[in-house]
């Protein structure tokens, strides 16, 4: 089954986020490999855009919440097939 928002097709989850926020997802929560200056470069970028249109924040919020949710379910499943491979 395709997804659409609009005329474009929604590939995947960061296809969706980013149509549906109008930016990249990777703007509000980063990346592993950004260093400090692109970190703070990404911040001002984000709070220019959140400046320019406050009725963002509740949709990055959104968003960050569920990336914090989906990070700490990863971890927890991570944890319990460690603590599963060292107990058999």
């Amino acid at each position: 089954m395709r997804s659409f928002i609009g005329t474009h097709e929604v590939l995947d989850n960061a296809d969706f986020l980013e149509l549906a926020l109008g930016t990249p997802p990777e703007l509000w929560l980063g990346s592993e490999s950004e260093t400090d200056e692109d970190r703070a470069a990404r911040m001002d970028a984000a709070a220019d855009i959140l400046a320019d249109d406050p009725e963002l924040i509740a949709p990055v919020a959104a968003v960050t919440v569920m990336a914090v949710e989906e990070f700490a379910h990863r971890q927890l499943v991570t944890a319990r097939r460690g603590r599963t491979a060292v107990s058999q």
